[in-house]
């Protein structure tokens, strides 16, 4: 297929960012790592692949402005204009234990969400597989050249479930019981759960049909948006638990198929509810 111009754009910030980090990948007693919370790392890997990202944006949409991981918002030239939303390396934790799965997520947004804006682009690039996954609404999903679709499991039995863990420094004991309690009762009712430690490429891989769903709480803006877009021009639903449309807002993440997308907030609900 042939890429529109924002595609191209942000197909090249992915790819030029993705060299240093392919590069690095797997020396981490040589990267300086300073903590940015319990448990939550950023190292010079982050920060050099935001940079470069910015750069290549920056260059092809110099009036954008920026929502990032790192380095905050950046307003644009117009207040309320696009900006560009940028995790340069989410599966941070995956990459500083040389664990090859992580993801660069771009996603391009119309005006400021709290203005009611909406996705415009997205791209979830993994540099290890050489995977680009992209979208724009209403022209379909996409992985490399190949259009993609959600899984057309129906049966919660025969589907394949991803999550986000929540950790030490995220979450307090209420949230850990509230996870335990969903797992427990979508572990009983599936064919499995995994847990990869990137949303962006589980949001992704749901529009693969690689998983049939996806549940997270506590995401920002930047790990979900490019995902939530591809995912939706792959036939998939996202909501938040109470199956609004405020993934993005709130960073609450409920996504599957139209099949699955339902029977996944059921089943947490029945969990919350045992538990």
């Amino acid at each position: 297929m042939a890429q529109s111009a924002l595609i191209n754009v942000i197909f090249r910030a992915a790819e030029k960012a993705a060299r240093g980090l392919v590069r690095d990948f797997g020396e981490v007693e040589n990267l300086q790592i300073t903590r940015k919370g319990v448990a939550d790392f950023v190292s010079n890997a982050d920060t050099d692949a935001e940079k470069a990202i910015m750069f290549e944006l920056k260059k092809a949409r110099p009036d954008w402005g920026f929502i990032m991981e790192e380095g905050g918002i950046i307003k644009g030239t117009e207040a309320d204009g696009p900006s560009w939303i940028i995790d340069p390396l989410d599966g941070t934790t995956n990459y500083l234990h040389g664990i090859p799965h992580f993801a660069i997520s771009i996603a391009a947004i119309d005006k400021p969400l709290a203005k009611g804006g909406k996705l415009i682009a997205g791209g979830v690039f993994d540099p290890m597989r050489n995977e680009f996954f992209f979208a724009e609404p209403g022209k379909g999903a996409f992985l490399n050249d190949r259009r993609i679709r959600v899984s057309g499991r129906r049966n919660m039995v025969d589907c394949l479930f991803a999550t986000g863990i929540p950790f030490k420094g995220r979450g307090d004991n209420s949230d850990h019981a509230t996870f335990r309690a969903e797992l427990t009762e979508v572990m009983a009712e599936t064919s499995g759960v995994r847990r990869l430690g990137s949303a962006a490429l589980d949001l992704a891989w749901v529009a693969a049909g690689r998983y049939d769903g996806f549940w997270e709480r506590g995401l920002s803006i930047w790990d979900i948006a490019a995902g939530v877009l591809i995912l939706r021009e792959a036939g998939g639903f996202v909501s938040d638990f109470a199956s609004r449309d405020k993934a993005l807002a709130s960073g609450d993440v409920v996504a599957g198929n139209p099949q699955t997308h339902l029977g996944l907030l059921k089943m947490l609900k029945d969990g919350r509810n045992r538990g």
